[in-house]
């Protein structure tokens, strides 16, 4: 029999094993394995990544905390080429919209019919072409995002597909360097960056979910997020402050998010 004291250690130690994210593995449309997160009870929101990032750079904000303390089901992947996923290294791997792909096969793996979904920077990006394919997201937030990612031709992807490839300069140097410090896979970011989805203007504006555009006040690195606001037909902007690269880990972020939803 435990008395009152080992009982309650029992309990502690339950709920911290309980509170630890196992990560978990899923096999998608062409058998890359990917690796994500799902955590808490209650409505799914799925957190999407930027570029030279992985589930994990949501860990430390204070939106996934604050989804946890009101209740909120949490799903965080890793992009493929990503984290823990898998990397692979041939074109047809990341054509066609791969990524959305696999967040598709992921929510359908998950037997969720209806869900939320939050993306920056680059995972706005994936998160746009992604509304104009799956109906079952209700509400969107595309974070740290302007219009420039609506063409093709957009010459800050063109940048860091060479960067990837070899062709350095002053202005994708510091990118280059620290994925170098974290052991990223050169190839996949290359391929990733070239084969990156595109949702034009006109695809945006048939949109049908709720959408909140938020960007932090110094943060014009994509474009203009009014602009992108604009052309969303069901949108909000949100403007908080912050930068490109901590905006969306501070509070106002977060408030913003969770008064949207």
């Amino acid at each position: 029999m435990y008395n009152k004291r080992s009982l309650l250690i029992l309990v502690v130690f339950l709920f911290s094993l309980s509170s630890i994210a196992q990560t978990k593995y899923f096999t998608s449309f062409d058998d890359t394995k990917i690796a994500y997160t799902d955590e808490g009870v209650g409505k799914p929101i799925l957190l999407i990544h930027g570029f030279l990032n992985s589930r994990k750079s949501w860990d430390n904000t204070a939106l996934k905390k604050d989804l946890f303390a009101k209740g909120y089901r949490v799903i965080a992947p890793d992009l493929r080429g990503n984290g823990d996923s898998d990397k692979p290294q041939d074109d047809n791997a990341y054509s066609h919209d791969a990524e959305v792909m696999d967040l598709m096969f992921l929510m359908l793996e998950l037997k969720i019919r209806k869900y939320w979904a939050v993306g920056y920077s680059r995972g706005s990006i994936v998160l746009a072409k992604l509304l104009t394919k799956d109906r079952r997201v209700k509400k969107a937030v595309i974070g740290g995002m302007g219009i420039d990612f609506t063409n093709k031709n957009w010459h800050r992807r063109i940048l860091f597909r060479d960067a990837f490839n070899g062709k350095v300069n002053d202005q994708t140097k510091g990118a280059v360097d620290y994925a170098k410090s974290i052991g990223a896979d050169f190839k996949s970011l290359y391929l990733q960056q070239k084969f990156q989805s595109v949702t034009t203007i006109k695809e945006l504006q048939f949109i049908k979910a709720k959408v909140l555009v938020i960007a932090g006040n110094l943060d014009k690195d994509n474009g203009d997020p009014e602009a992108l606001h604009k052309v969303i037909q069901k949108s909000k902007l949100k403007i908080v402050p912050g930068d490109h690269n901590g905006a969306h880990k501070t509070k106002a972020f977060s408030n913003a998010i969770l008064n949207y939803f």
